[in-house]
């Protein structure tokens, strides 16, 4: 376990990565889905009864990536009961409210209410990749 604190019953599927053991803390009865990855720089505490499912990312690190590139952690806390569905992305310095749930594919910027329901909204332009172009069409 290399320094995690992991409580009773927690199941930690196949291809589950975990960066830094000794940051971790875990409740019991969690579940840790396929090719989960905690990317744990900062700790990262997971509550009881909390299901992450398959693919999901969770991150405690980013970098300053308009200034000198210095790595900057803040923790996580993933409250009792939350089930953040596949492929999702928390972001650290966040809280995820007891029983929440993250919707699939949903990046995770701030704060989820306890009870809640959080996920993205459909699709939608938030910027031209090359603003310079004058046809969007280019790469249809």
């Amino acid at each position: 376990m290399f320094g995690a604190n992991i409580g009773e019953g927690v199941i930690a599927r196949p291809g589950l990565r975990v960066r830094f053991p000794w940051k971790l803390e875990v409740g019991d009865r969690s579940w840790l889905g396929e090719d989960v990855w905690l990317h744990n720089q900062d700790r990262l505490v997971i509550g009881s009864d909390v299901v992450i499912s398959q693919g999901s990312f969770i991150t405690t690190g980013t970098h300053a990536f308009r200034t000198d590139m210095a790595l900057r952690t803040r923790p996580i806390h993933i409250h009792d009961g939350v089930w953040i569905t596949s492929r999702a992305v928390i972001l650290g310095g966040l809280t995820i409210g007891q029983n929440a749930l993250v919707l699939p594919n949903t990046v995770v910027r701030r704060d989820v209410p306890a009870n809640a329901i959080f996920g993205a909204q459909d699709g939608a332009v938030v910027g031209q990749r090359f603003p310079d172009s004058s046809d969007e069409t280019q790469d249809r």
